[in-house]
């Protein structure tokens, strides 16, 4: 391995350039090779960077035994065999979220990073946002109290896709950063949807998530609603955060309110002082790659956004999945403990 890590990108559409962006920038990394199979887009991007080399072969990128890591930005249904033939070839893989189409697929890929020592991360990119960990170190720090439930909204006019609902294509994020918070994974989910565009591709989605502790986390999602909303609540026993990265600068709010105990049996409620934390305003993407660089350099597989936590959002995903195909039943997730 040399001293810059050597990478290439296959996936020139939606979020791949913003990727390829980041690793030509970051001085750790060295963008050799982007991959797509439209020549108008290798064409368009090989003015951006005049340094890497553009191909429609993805095997160019697994037979150059001097890469170290492929990075997937291609459509979900691909994510698998792409990430499955790069590990093979000995190279450390970043997927966009989510990690695999099915559990199934998703557990391959963990099991198989494991058995090659290689390096597997997924595109959880709320993970790295500084305001969603100064959320989580709201909770470590205790100052919130316990956490009662968290919720999420994440609402716009649009994009409307046809080849994935509502839950695929924006509950990915917050399911993440849910797990990411509760500090556990859940052991029932349930989500009801509709379909008003299209058939069978649901444009709102309630989903809810209940952990052992008792604690829960509810998801507004919707391609089909008035307000452009990117919001996280955390509701505690002392005091209640929000994130709305929809502020320019007032990221994350702490609000000093909650039930109060004035008597046995007797439940009040105070209302304190609204303040608004301190919070990086480094680019979460940037953040994002350079944390899968120093993975790859120290080859922790404990590094954030790991295969198992990849593996963890598929498989609420999915029994969410099933839980809106049958109407909203809840759905028990196998093997997840107290």
């Amino acid at each position: 391995m040399s001293d810059r890590l050597r990478v290439g990108v296959v996936g020139l559409g939606y979020w791949g350039p913003n990727l390829a962006r980041n690793f030509a920038q970051l001085p750790d990394s060295e963008l050799v090779w982007c991959c797509d199979s439209d020549d108008e887009r290798q064409a368009r991007f090989a003015a951006q960077f005049p340094d890497t080399r553009m191909t429609g072969r993805f095997d160019d990128l697994i037979e150059d035994e001097t890469l170290d890591a492929v990075v997937v930005a291609t459509p979900v249904p691909t994510h698998h065999a792409l990430a499955r033939r790069a590990l093979l070839a000995g190279k450390h893989v970043f997927v966009e979220k989510p990690l695999a189409w099915t559990v199934a697929e998703a557990r391959e890929l963990e099991a198989l990073a494991a058995e090659r020592s290689r390096i597997v991360m997924v595109g959880h990119l709320l993970r790295f946002h500084p305001a969603v960990v100064k959320l989580r170190e709201l909770i470590e720090s205790g100052e919130l109290g316990d956490v009662l439930y968290v919720y999420g909204n994440r609402q716009n006019l649009g994009v409307i896709r046809e080849d994935e609902n509502a839950l695929w294509s924006l509950g990915v994020h917050d399911i993440s950063v849910v797990l990411y918070l509760l500090g556990g994974r859940p052991v029932e989910v349930s989500a009801r949807g509709e379909c008003y565009l299209r058939p069978g591709v649901e444009d709102v989605v309630f989903g809810y998530l209940k952990l052992a502790s008792g604690q829960v986390g509810h998801l507004h999602l919707s391609w089909l609603d008035p307000h452009k909303m990117r919001k996280m609540t955390v509701v505690g026993s002392k005091r209640m955060a929000v994130f709305d990265d929809m502020e320019a600068d007032r990221k994350v709010t702490v609000y000093d309110k909650g039930p109060v105990l004035t008597a046995p049996g007797k439940i009040s409620t105070h209302t304190g002082d609204i303040t608004s934390p301190a919070v990086s305003r480094e680019e979460p993407l940037r953040i994002e790659c350079q944390a899968f660089l120093d993975a790859v350099r120290s080859g922790d597989p404990g590094h954030p956004a790991n295969a198992a936590e990849g593996v963890a959002v598929v498989e609420v995903l999915e029994a969410m999945q099933r839980s809106l195909e049958q109407g909203g039943a809840p759905v028990t997730l196998e093997g997840v403990r107290a």
